[in-house]
């Protein structure tokens, strides 16, 4: 695919890319996901000057007016740094809620923190006796005198433990998999009722299964409409979905240079293993792999902008079962060319490999996406 960005564009990656090399490097990184701390707030304020945490929205909420373009460049940028900053969580999955559902008032006051990074989001959805289904939400918002009161569970919220703001969704009416009837709630994770089950995940994340025990909320706490977050709801998985998909192509990108600089300066029988035929031939599918990831990657981009919500959807999945596949077919070739090493803590191939499994498990897997890509393409896309 023969694409062009703009000046502003590719200066904006290559400050991102730049920042990454210089001050987000591998061992320091690697330090900061062995504590306990869940990301480093320089950075994230970094993140801030830089722009990219207001660039999707528009610039009468203090945004940029950003594109999914824009979001591809900065994800497909930041992938090499592995970075733990709650980018994805915030800004585009709790972000593109916010800017979907909200009121005006909620816009203008909730995006204005997310731009300066003074509020980082998490989002909790999915529950536990359901997989990837969007529609599938059987925790109840009931109304109270004082405005409505949360019980349910919410499993792998990623980012929870360090967000300041929680949104949750809920279900006000109907019953569990209707697609009417479910709004979403924002919370303060100190609200009596609320409790977070910590863990970590394997790429140095941490995430928690939210518990709501009769949480009571303010009437002002329902972002938008009550009833009527579904269709947000999956707009802005597919949204995270291309971004995460930018991410891997970036990751693969990453796998890419590692194995390379790896085959010229590994010597077995006195030469290096690059000139091994057979290892040259792996490299060079590893390489069409990022080509193919990277065209996939622009055009669900592109696609992103449609302005039909079944077309987005379906593309999203399409997009992200194809990269996802490409990626862990690449991981898996730059483990196995490292060797042993290749698995151990102290190798950023390692870290990469941990990387695009869990994305390939975020928001759907390779087996979901493909069903729902194949279930789509009989829909009516106007």
């Amino acid at each position: 695919m023969d694409f062009n960005f703009t000046e502003e564009q590719l200066a904006l990656e290559d400050t991102i890319s730049r920042f990454i090399n210089k001050d987000y490097a591998f061992e320091a990184r690697r330090k900061l996901a062995a504590s306990e701390e869940a990301y480093d707030r320089n950075a994230w304020n970094t993140y801030a000057e830089l722009g990219i945490l207001a660039l999707p929205f528009h610039e009468d909420l203090g945004g940029l007016n950003g594109t999914p373009l824009d979001t591809y460049l900065v994800m497909k940028a930041l992938a090499p740094g592995l970075i733990l900053e709650p980018y994805v969580s915030t800004v585009v999955l709790s972000g593109g809620l916010i800017n979907a559902l909200g009121t005006a008032e909620q816009k203008e006051t909730l995006i204005a923190g997310i731009a300066d990074g003074s509020a980082t989001y998490a989002f909790g959805h999915y529950e536990p006796d359901f997989r990837y289904l969007e529609k599938m939400v059987s925790t109840s918002a009931t109304k109270s005198a004082n405005g409505w009161v949360l019980s349910g569970q919410k499993a792998m919220a990623i980012d929870a433990p360090s967000a300041n703001q929680l949104l949750v969704s809920a279900r006000t009416s109907g019953a569990t998999g209707d697609e009417e009837g479910i709004s979403v709630f924002l919370l303060d994770p100190a609200t009596p009722g609320v409790t977070l089950k910590t863990y970590k995940t394997h790429d140095g994340h941490y995430a928690a299964d939210i518990v709501l025990d009769n949480a009571e909320v303010p009437a002002s706490a329902l972002l938008g409409e009550e009833g009527k977050a579904l269709p947000a709801i999956m707009d802005a998985i597919a949204q995270t979905n291309v971004a995460l998909c930018a991410e891997l192509v970036g990751l693969i990108k990453a796998l890419n240079d590692a194995t390379l600089e790896y085959l010229k300066t590994r010597k077995q029988f006195g030469v290096a293993i690059g000139t091994f035929q057979a290892l040259q031939h792996r490299m060079a599918d590893m390489a069409i792999a990022a080509e193919q990831a990277n065209s996939m990657a622009l055009l669900a981009a592109i696609e992103m902008q449609n302005g039909n919500l079944p077309h987005r959807i379906m593309k999203a999945s399409g997009a992200k079962a194809y990269i996802g596949n490409l990626a862990r077919k690449v991981s898996q070739e730059a483990v196995q060319m490292h060797g042993g090493m290749g698995v151990t803590d102290e190798l950023n191939v390692a870290h990469f490999f941990k990387r695009v499994n869990l994305i390939n498990t975020m928001f759907g897997d390779h087996d979901f996406h493909m069903q729902r890509y194949s279930d789509m393409l009989d829909v009516p896309l106007n």
